[in-house]
């Protein structure tokens, strides 16, 4: 029989510039009121998103000067480095385990490039072994939460008593662009933050919190929803269509088929637990799974206070959750780039 993998410890971090919308909106106004004639239509984003305060690995001064490749991706090693090295030592702390202890290493992250990667670079700091598996995953964009989480649980399984660390970073503030005059990249502006999450799995010794079962599921012909382009001066934020409404048409029977596949139902869930992308996608995703409008708390709470951090989001609204206490089964859901929705389920025992 599988010995499914348990939860040992969750932990988050932010880096230490904190950003208020309105701070942020006035910097945008400054980048683009004068090159770009819609602005001031669409600066009412930054009103309605649901977030109050970001945080950024720069001050936001060094955001307005025009940055290429070479300079986000010495900020992209800096910030992540220092933040990689935060969040994990919290996870293993308590987990009551040392940087040795860990065997494997799940590293998410889409917003920059390094080889060697990042836990690569920070296996001194963390004391890690040599002989500590890595595997480092790319591209997942704002389901790289749920799916990472997916991908240790089963690496945790194939070796029962191993400890997996997760480890899901984000610093999406870096590909904020001074020359891409379009709606996409304002939208970008208004939402994103930057931000870490970590998870510590074992699988063979018990543990409240188990996940059950995981699933995916990916959209044909939907890969200009979301995504990057990628040209001289960096990352581009693709947004070719209405992600709110794609959620409220689609997301529901999909969970219902990734659910069915995990031989359960809707019914079954005792809480959602959603990557929430913006104010108008956390209204959507309670449409779409047929829930009474607010019940998606912690959602709210973790987009007011760190802003959308792409795929460690949902482990925020995880972490939040553990510690009011998890119900008995509950369901992570993110949507990322493909178009795709990655779920797992938790099964907790008090």
């Amino acid at each position: 029989m599988t010995k499914t993998a348990a939860l040992v410890s969750v932990a988050t971090s932010v880096p230490p510039h904190l950003f208020h919308q309105e701070q942020i909106l006035q910097a945008a106004r400054k980048l683009f009121a004068d090159r770009y004639p819609q602005f001031e239509t669409l600066s009412s984003l930054f009103a309605n998103t649901g977030i109050h305060r970001r945080y950024g690995v720069k001050p936001i001064e060094w955001y307005i000067e025009r940055r290429g490749w070479p300079e986000r991706t010495q900020a992209f090693l800096e910030g992540a480095e220092s933040l990689y090295v935060d969040v994990a030592r919290k996870a293993i702390a308590r987990a009551d385990l040392s940087g040795s202890d860990i065997d494997v290493v799940v590293t998410v992250c889409s917003t920059g490039i390094a080889t060697p990667t990042l836990e690569a670079r920070v296996a001194g700091q963390l004391g890690l072994r040599a002989d500590v598996s890595r595997v480092p995953v790319f591209g997942l964009g704002c389901a790289g939460g749920v799916s990472g989480l997916s991908i240790a649980s089963k690496l945790a399984e194939a070796r029962p008593g191993a400890n997996v660390l997760l480890v899901s970073l984000e610093l999406c503030t870096l590909a904020v662009r001074h020359d891409e005059l379009t709606k996409a990249n304002i939208v970008a502006a208004s939402l994103f933050g930057d931000g870490a999450a970590a998870i510590v799995l074992r699988a063979g010794d018990g543990g409240a919190t188990r996940v059950e079962a995981s699933g995916e599921k990916l959209w044909p012909d939907t890969l200009d929803i979301m995504g990057w382009t990628v040209d001289p001066e960096g990352f581009g934020v693709v947004f070719q269509r209405t992600i709110p409404d794609f959620v409220r048409d689609h997301l529901g029977p999909a969970v219902a088929e990734i659910l069915a596949r995990m031989q359960l139902t809707v019914d079954d869930i005792d809480r959602f637990l959603c990557h929430p992308g913006g104010a108008k996608v956390i209204a959507a995703l309670e449409r779409a799974l047929a829930l009474e409008q607010g019940t998606l708390d912690h959602e709210r709470d973790v987009i007011a206070d760190c802003g959308n951090m792409s795929a460690p989001t949902v482990l925020f609204v995880l972490e939040r959750a553990w510690a009011k206490g998890l119900p008995p089964r509950s369901l992570l859901t993110a949507l990322g780039p493909g178009f795709t929705v990655s779920c797992v389920a938790l099964r907790h025992a008090a």
